[in-house]
């Protein structure tokens, strides 16, 4: 079993890839309109752009939405049989498209095939009166797909085949999120490493921390994580394993209901996260809680930070400190049925790692969340 005793800084990445940042993020769902205005209702999600049977499609519809530099896709099949439905009832809600923005999205494609990757969509241009895109696609974990989104021609909403969706009735405020940190994929037994090679091989990224089973472990349960970056530095992919415990951990739970590999969770960064969650929790958003002893040995453990602590007590906020600075962080309950796909919201002041310091009362949090569940055995 590979061990690190403290997260790593490994090599530059080669970064034959230029990734500009993520483009949007395409969820399957069971009901599109319905999950639409759930992240508008309680995320603060603006209504951006629609595609559907008035648009000209006939098997799914789509509502987009937006909320500073995230997109949200949220896509749901509109009669059966359908690749999109047999994907929801395998999966439940989840995320199937991972879409990065680059300048050449043809480039990207023919240099992730040349290193190995497996096809998902060759390169395809779609055009309308305002303009062409370019995208085409590879597979990931499980069934996720990234999809390379070339824009340098395209002045429409989104893009091609949608329309703008309008509700001047019912925007609600945003809740101050701005954009994605990170994105965590669970991967199976002794698959963790195999994923690290892909994306440094097809895609140029590098492993900038790594942890083992002692950093990310309790009494009960333990795993594994590498986490993968892109030259400059916008596209975050922490990568789990499970690893051995006394008891079933929260990415054995996530194989088992999620039916296989995929997004665990999306990180989405805020500049007062203080706002934010008292935002996200009075409009119906659950989140993980640790124990309030957690916050008596807080500033003992990151030292002098600017947040008062009773507000970080009161909504449950976790801190922690790196060789740059300090981060706050705070995790949702799923937002689905099955215990999968959940958000994270943080806050970075300066800090660059991933909340090492937080892992232990995180993890017996979800512990607690299992036990409830009846999943934890």
């Amino acid at each position: 079993m590979e061990t690190s005793a403290l997260p790593k800084l490994h090599k530059t990445a080669k970064d034959f890839m230029p990734i500009n940042g993520t483009d949007y993020l395409e969820l399957y769902v069971g009901n599109s309109k319905q999950a639409a205005h759930f992240y508008k209702t309680a995320f603060g999600f603006q209504s951006m752009a629609y595609a559907g049977l008035e648009t000209g499609l006939k098997d799914r519809e789509s509502y987009v939405v937006v909320q500073d530099k995230i997109r949200l896709v949220l896509t749901s099949p509109l009669k059966s049989g359908t690749d999109i439905g047999r994907h929801i009832d395998q999966h439940g809600d989840g995320v199937k498209v991972v879409a990065l923005w680059v300048d050449d999205a043809t480039y990207a494609y023919d240099t992730a095939m040349e290193r190995g990757a497996k096809s998902y969509m060759e390169p395809q241009i779609e055009e309308d009166e305002t303009g062409k895109i370019v995208r085409s696609g590879i597979y990931t974990y499980g069934e996720t797909v990234h999809i390379f989104v070339e824009r340098k021609e395209y002045n429409g909403i989104f893009m091609p085949g949608f329309k703008k969706w309008e509700t001047p009735d019912y925007n609600p405020e945003p809740t101050g999120l701005k954009y994605v940190d990170h994105m965590v994929g669970n991967v199976d037994w002794n698959k963790m490493n195999y994923w690290v090679e892909f994306y440094e091989n097809v895609m140029g990224f590098v492993n900038i921390l790594s942890f083992d089973d002692d950093d990310i472990s309790t009494e009960y349960t333990a795993l594994m994580s590498k986490v993968m970056s892109n030259g400059n530095g916008r596209i975050k992919f922490p990568i789990n394993e499970p690893a051995e415990g006394k008891k079933k951990s929260q990415v054995e739970e996530y194989l088992d209901f999620y039916e296989g590999e995929g997004v665990q969770h999306i990180a989405v960064a805020t500049d007062d996260i203080i706002s934010t969650v008292r935002q996200l929790k009075s409009r119906g958003v659950e989140f993980l809680r640790v124990p309030d002893t957690y916050y008596d040995a807080v500033t003992d453990r990151v030292g002098k930070i600017d947040e008062d602590i009773a507000p970080l007590k009161e909504l449950g906020i976790l801190v922690d400190r790196d060789d740059e600075g300090y981060l706050l962080q705070i995790f949702t309950r799923p937002v689905e049925p099955r215990p999968t796909m959940f958000f994270e919201i943080i806050q970075r002041k300066g800090a660059q790692s991933f909340g090492k310091g937080n892992f232990k009362a995180l993890f017996e949090a979800i512990e607690r969340e299992q036990e409830v569940r009846g999943t934890l055995h």
